[in-house]
């Protein structure tokens, strides 16, 4: 069901907003600079989701529309197959042309002209506006998390924006345990008119077996136990191709952790700090937080128990992204917060629901190609725009990725 043109105009502006001002204190150098495969270029976000509107909406169903530049769609498609022939993804960090001016200019135009005939639109384009708004917002928290690591590899180690004023929390308590229902539970989103991925649907009945879930996530302090425990030692914690993976890569702590003068430090994206041992443990990957699970005698939560507990929460609450500024997980200030801070990695493999059907055309690749080999992460971070997730929301990376701000909560069988 298609949004209203006049509330899906204010929605695509404050979306469009957000991402310029994201990169308002990047210079062009800070824009262009590719530091992982994995990682994109800033310039190269706010481009390929301009792509992405004039695509799919201008070009495909604004008669007489004219790309902005013939060349760009072969820089700025992503991974549409239907689209055609694409630069190679490693290669982003060698486009120093267009410049972020240029790239800014791109989108000003893409945005007027999509304003312009908004009201026009049919009911099927406005739907892909309101996909290409949930697309952006996943790019803005993909924008975050890869100048992060663009800027951890710079010795200079920059700080995007000042860290924010500190206010001394106590550290929680020990971790309790919430029953979490058991029995056939329907999961998956409902067809009720509201945004959802593809993959989040469709709805339908799973089982539950007796288990609890932990009431708060792993905190900075409990995993620096683990280490100082040799956890990242001990092959018994770990996976046969998590070990692998910590002995080829000499993993020693999670991403961004150094330890200078005997304290624990973490780079964010306002520099390098002491971690702070009651926020959320963060930058982990799946295999991190299986083993670390494993050493606490839990295991993770399966994406369904997680779903369970978390729909009757309000996805709009918690610490997620508002605006451009400091952004890191805090501590918890008491109560279960299942939004926000750090997505929750499950022990659930993704792949789709029974029923499951990618949609026609290159939009139909958007999730369901991506199903294989990946682990299913849950409810947001603090990188994560508001609004964006739901209790039936599907994160998914591959289990070696951690530069995401990507955490733990364990669960239990009872």
């Amino acid at each position: 069901m298609a949004t209203a043109p006049d509330a899906l105009a204010s929605r695509f502006l404050a979306v469009r907003n957000l991402s310029t001002a994201l990169v308002a204190t990047l210079s062009d150098a800070d824009a262009t600079i590719q530091s992982m495969d994995d990682a994109s270029p800033a310039k190269w976000h706010l481009a390929h989701t301009s792509w992405f509107f004039e695509t799919f909406v201008l070009r495909d169903h604004v008669a007489g529309y004219r790309i902005f530049d013939e060349r760009w769609p072969f820089l700025f498609n992503s991974y549409y197959e239907a689209e055609g022939q694409r630069h190679a993804r490693p290669r982003r960090g060698m486009l120093s042309r267009p410049t972020l001016d240029e790239v800014h200019e791109y989108r000003a135009a893409v945005d007027a002209a999509l304003l312009a005939v908004l009201p026009e639109l049919p009911p099927a384009a406005l739907d892909l506006v309101a996909l290409g708004c949930q697309h952006e917002q996943q790019h803005q928290e993909l924008l975050l998390t890869d100048i992060l690591h663009h800027f951890s590899v710079n010795p200079l180690e920059p700080a995007v924006w000042p860290g924010a004023a500190k206010v001394p929390v106590a550290m929680p308590g020990p971790i309790g345990w919430i029953e979490g229902r058991t029995g056939q539970v329907s999961v998956g989103c409902e067809k009720d008119g509201a945004f959802a991925f593809d993959c989040e649907g469709p709805r339908h009945p799973t089982l539950l077996h007796p288990h609890a879930l932990a009431d708060r996530t792993v905190t900075n302090g409990e995993w620096a136990a683990f280490i100082a425990e040799g956890g990242y030692a001990d092959p018994r914690h770990w996976l046969s191709d998590g070990w692998a993976w910590v002995q080829a890569n000499r993993i020693a702590a999670p991403l961004y952790w150094q330890a200078v003068d005997g304290v624990w430090t973490r780079f964010g994206l306002d520099g390098r700090r002491p971690i702070d041992p009651a926020a959320p443990v963060t930058h982990i990957s799946f295999f991190e937080a299986d083993a670390y699970a494993s050493w606490a005698g839990a295991r993770l939560p399966t994406e369904f128990e997680w779903e369970a507990a978390a729909s009757g929460a309000d996805p709009l609450s918690g610490n997620q992204l508002d605006a451009a500024g400091p952004v890191e997980p805090r501590p918890s200030t008491g109560g279960p917060a299942w939004f926000g801070d750090v997505w929750e990695w499950t022990g659930s493999a993704y792949r789709p629901y029974p029923g499951f059907h990618a949609a026609e055309g290159a939009v139909g690749e958007y999730n369901g190609k991506f199903m294989s080999g990946q682990f299913v992460l849950r409810g947001g971070s603090c990188a994560t725009p508001r609004g964006h997730v739901r209790a039936s929301y599907r994160n998914f990376f591959y289990p070696h990725q951690r530069w995401q701000f990507t955490g733990v909560r364990l669960a239990k069988d009872l």
